[in-house]
């Protein structure tokens, strides 16, 4: 059965930093593309970024370049999700997700990840 969990989220001042983890188990975590996507109160899920399989390639959102920055541990099947610069609009409950492939400049549409996590809440306040 595979489980995605992640955690680290919580509440923070504006221009903070924070650093989101998610594990996954019952998978061959070193063969999944990885995903953060988001979700606030009203709207879309959107994604965030993603990474792929051996951690070479990897894209962002427009809203988040410059500030977020996605790794991987292969090893500790393991990846994190590194927000700096925060900003009150940055509000959302984060979600990350597996997908058996890097689609590249297609990889942070939802519907090419497979298994989901259940989300952590970040809230940034101004």
């Amino acid at each position: 059965q595979v489980q995605v969990v992640e955690s680290g989220g919580g509440l923070v001042h504006t221009g903070g930093s924070l650093t989101l983890s998610c594990t996954a188990s019952g998978l061959p975590f070193p063969s999944y593309a990885m995903g953060w996507f988001r979700q606030a109160p009203g709207k879309e899920r959107e994604g965030v970024t993603c990474i792929s399989q051996n951690g070479l390639m990897s894209n962002y959102a427009d809203f988040v370049k410059g500030r977020f920055t996605i790794s991987r541990d292969n090893v500790k099947n393991l990846l994190y999700l590194q927000m700096n610069s925060l900003k009150p609009e940055d509000t959302a409950k984060y979600y990350c997700a597996a997908s058996p492939s890097y689609y590249g400049s297609q990889s942070l549409r939802n519907d090419n990840y497979e298994y989901w996590g259940q989300g952590t809440q970040v809230t940034v306040s101004s």
